[in-house]
Formats: structure tokens, C-alpha cells, sequence
């Protein structure tokens, strides 16, 4: 199984050999994962404030399991391209060490195929989806949020997991072709 190691910035594949337009994918896809961060200190904070707020004050954060819900399906999916662009998704690497090269290119080359037709499969669906909760005009028990509005940066998080699939499938490819 692959170890974890210290690397710099430059010897990830989020940075490497790309052209311009790339670069600059890679750094959106960079930036769009620490919103996805940034959503995520945000419900530490809510949940930390409720829970201080009803153990002292016996008032806790009114719709913190709303807002939880919500940041942390914002969160996980902010995450995702950046995965797949840094190579950084989970893999069953103990079936593959003793495969070649080629092989192993091949399967990464595999992968990528499928996180693209993954990402558009779900992004169809989450319109869908949020289509629906617009239609019925869903919300929240406590705050009365529309349930529609954690779909848009869900949305955009799939559609940046396709585009990076696509910059990782063509460097899967060439990395294929070369061995």
C-alpha cells in the first residue's frame, strides 16, 4: 500500500506539467475545496457555540443539525475534484503493487472513466433533485431554508469533479501511452 509521505507543492499532480487554461482549473479546484474547509470550520463553530449555548445558557444554536446537514453535504462534495485532480481518492493499491506500470496507468486511466461518468451520473440527478425541491418548495423544519439552495454549490462541486476528471484522464492517458 502506498505510504504517506511529505511532498511539496510542485511534485502534485494538481500543479504539474499543464498548460494555462489548466492551471488555472487546478487552481479554482484548489480554492473551491478550502470553501469546502471554510464549510466545515463554519459547523464546528455552530455545533460548538449550541453546544456551549445549552450547556451554560440553556439556549442552544436554533437549526444547527439543519445547518450541519447542510455544510457537511457541501463540504464533502467540495472535496471531490480536488481528490481526483491530486490523485488523492481512495484505492485499493495491495490489488495493483505488482502490476506493471503499464497496468497500473491503465487503471488510473479506468478510474478517471469512471469518476467522470460518476460525476456527470450524479450531476443529472442533483438537478433533478434540487429541480424538485424548488417545485415543492422544500425546507427546513426550524430555519425554513429551501433545501434547494445546498444543491448549487453541490452542482458546481460535480461539474468541477467532471472537468477534473477529464484533465486526469487525459494525463492517465499520455502517462498510458508513454510506458
Amino acid at each position: 500500500m502506498a505510504e504517506m509521505m511529505p511532498v511539496d507543492d510542485a511534485s502534485l499532480p494538481l500543479r504539474g506539467g499543464r498548460g494555462p487554461l489548466a492551471s488555472k482549473v487546478s487552481a479554482l479546484i484548489e480554492a473551491w475545496a478550502l470553501l469546502g474547509g471554510v464549510s466545515l470550520l463554519a459547523v464546528i463553530l455552530i455545533n460548538t457555540i449550541s453546544v456551549t449555548g445549552a450547556y451554560t445558557l440553556n439556549m442552544p444554536f436554533p437549526g444547527d443539525f439543519e445547518l450541519t446537514e447542510m455544510g457537511i453535504c457541501i463540504a464533502a462534495f467540495a472535496f471531490l475534484p480536488y481528490c481526483q485532480l491530486a490523485g488523492a481518492n481512495v484505492t485499493a493499491d495491495i490489488f495493483t503493487e505488482g502490476a506493471s506500470q503499464r497496468w497500473q496507468a491503465g487503471f488510473a486511466f479506468a478510474a478517471s472513466v469512471v469518476a467522470f461518468l460518476f460525476a456527470m451520473l450524479l450531476l443529472s440527478r442533483m438537478w433533478a433533485g434540487m429541480l424538485s425541491k424548488m417545485e415543492y418548495v422544500d425546507t427546513t423544519t426550524i430555519l425554513q431554508l429551501p433545501h434547494w439552495m445546498a444543491y448549487v454549490p453541490i452542482l458546481v462541486s460535480l461539474g468541477l469533479l467532471a472537468i477534473a476528471a477529464v484533465m486526469t484522464l487525459g494525463d492517465n492517458w499520455r502517462a498510458m501511452r508513454a510506458r
